[in-house]
Formats: C-alpha cells, sequence, structure tokens
C-alpha cells in the first residue's frame, strides 16, 4: 500500500492538502484543521476530517445522477493507511475560480448584504427579511476565491460571466441552484434545514464537474428543524459554535486587533467534534462509527 510520502504536496489550504498521484488523479486529504474569521485555529477538532470525508462521499454518490463529480475512490490501495478514512482519490480538474453559493435562507454574509442593499449579489429581495428568514426560493449567490488568508467577497452574476464566460457562467449557476434543491429536500426530511451551501466547479474535457467537497458542515449552514425561528440566529451543525466562543467575551479576543485567536478550551473542542458528528448522522442516517478508518 501506498504511503503519504510516495506523493508529492502540491497545494494546501486551510482545511485540505492535495498530493499528485499521477497526471490524472489526486489525493484530497481533509484534515482536522479547523478556521474561523480567515484564521487557521491552534486547536484541531478530533475527526473532523472523517466527517467532512464520509459526508462528501455520501453525497456525491446521491447526487451522482444529476451532477458529475470528481469522486474516484475512497477506499482503495491508493489511500495510505496513515490517512484513511479522511482521503479521497479524485480527478484533476481545471477548477473554476469562482465560489458556487447557494441559499434558501437569509444568513451570514446575506443578511448583511440585505439589510445594507435590499439584495444579496445585485438580486433583490422583497422587504421586512429578518435573520433566517426563508427566501421565495432559493437563489444562486457567487462569491471570489480568495487567497489563504483573505476574504472571500460576493460578487453579482455579471462578475461572474467576466471570470468564467457565459456558457460556464449559466452552467454553474443551474447545477449549484439544482444540487442545492435536490439536498435541501433530502435533508427536510431528517429534520435539518440546509440554510444554504458553497460549491466549488471544475472543467474536465470542457464538463462542468463538481469538485473539492459537497454539503459538509464546513461548507453549508445546516440548522435543526424542530427550533428553527427567524428573526434570530439559528443554532447550527457547523463552526459556528467556534466563532461564537471566540467572539465572547470568555474567549478575551479582539477580532479587530488581527491577531491570531486564542486556543479552543477542551469544551469547545469536544462540542465541536459532537455538532459535526451530529450532522453527518442526521442528514446521511448513517452511524459515524461505521465510516471507514
Amino acid at each position: 500500500m501506498a504511503t503519504l510520502a510516495d506523493y508529492p504536496k502540491i497545494a494546501a489550504g486551510k482545511v485540505r492538502e492535495l498530493h499528485a498521484i499521477d497526471d490524472e488523479h489526486l489525493l484530497l486529504v481533509a484534515s482536522d484543521r479547523i478556521s474561523a474569521y480567515d484564521f487557521v485555529l491552534e486547536s484541531p477538532i478530533p475527526d473532523k476530517g472523517r466527517v467532512l470525508t464520509a459526508m462528501s462521499v455520501f453525497w456525491f454518490e446521491l447526487l451522482g445522477d444529476l451532477v458529475p463529480n470528481h469522486l474516484v475512490a475512497w477506499d482503495d490501495d491508493r489511500i495510505p493507511a496513515e490517512v484513511r478514512g479522511r482521503a479521497l482519490v479524485v480527478r484533476r480538474l481545471s477548477m473554476l475560480q469562482v465560489e458556487a453559493v447557494a441559499r434558501g435562507y437569509l444568513a451570514g454574509s446575506g443578511t448583511l448584504d440585505y439589510n445594507r442593499t435590499g439584495a444579496v449579489c445585485g438580486i433583490s429581495l422583497p422587504p421586512r427579511l429578518v435573520e433566517g428568514s426563508r427566501l421565495p426560493s432559493p437563489i444562486f449567490t457567487p462569491a471570489t476565491k480568495a487567497p489563504l488568508g483573505s476574504h472571500d467577497e460576493n460578487v453579482d452574476f455579471a462578475a461572474v460571466v467576466a471570470e468564467i464566460g457565459p456558457e460556464h457562467a449559466a452552467r454553474v449557476r443551474d447545477l449549484t441552484l439544482a444540487v442545492y434543491e435536490r439536498a435541501a429536500a433530502y435533508a427536510a426530511e431528517r429534520g435539518v434545514i440546509l440554510a444554504d451551501t458553497k460549491f466549488e466547479f471544475g472543467l474536465l474535457d470542457g464538463e462542468v464537474v463538481l469538485g473539492d467537497e459537497v454539503l459538509t458542515p464546513d461548507s453549508s449552514r445546516y440548522w435543526p428543524l424542530e427550533t428553527y425561528a427567524p428573526g434570530r440566529a439559528q443554532p447550527s451543525f457547523d463552526k459556528q459554535y467556534v466563532r461564537d466562543w471566540l467572539t465572547s467575551d470568555e474567549s478575551g479576543w479582539d477580532r479587530a486587533s488581527n491577531t491570531p485567536p486564542p486556543p479552543l478550551p477542551d469544551a469547545v473542542v469536544e462540542a465541536t467534534r459532537s455538532r459535526y458528528v451530529q450532522a453527518y448522522e442526521l442528514v446521511t442516517g448513517r452511524k459515524f462509527a461505521d465510516w471507514i478508518g
């Protein structure tokens, strides 16, 4: 069986690393690192990489009839033992430089845009919406792909057209909304709201292909349906718990200071791990303990 040292590292992000297998395939490795407010935190979240990988595999398989994806394998001899359960063999893609975001609810940067302009990414919305409001229909709200350490910025559809061309822009928009609607309906049947999510697409032989991770708690806002109430921030199955602690008086961290955040307390680490695992089990109906690794 291969070892990780057999595969040259060709890129690393906040959470993932890419290693070259051959001219057509890459090893995509998810770490237990967690980022918040454009910082990679000192404290890892145990099993986070395995949750992200398991959830991506679930969704890639479920959505395979709707959109082609880059997944090749998650359990074969090309995956080194030291990263088993948190690594995927994927096809090499020529990545499109846009963050493809779908929103079915008003939250996060969308709320900020709406409160300022009455629109999100140039899409006008009805008046008197509040944090957590369900939108009349899902909207495509793209963002720039910012370098490591920088923040993605919301843009309008015209900016996507300028970046990747009208044909690819339309295809990315249509796939983003179709995948979101399918996934949101599936999650709702399991008592979970998919408020918004972010996809990345690339090209393979001229075809638009879904890549990177998909519908994980890192790339999506999942809310419990039973406690949903617009007009306030919703409890969530993602790293919002970490963000909330970092901006609390308890952390002692000043977000405006541009200094790295402090280490997370053990209780925050464990509670965050629990939320990631719970998201996987609720949405997939599977036990995380049964995942490989």
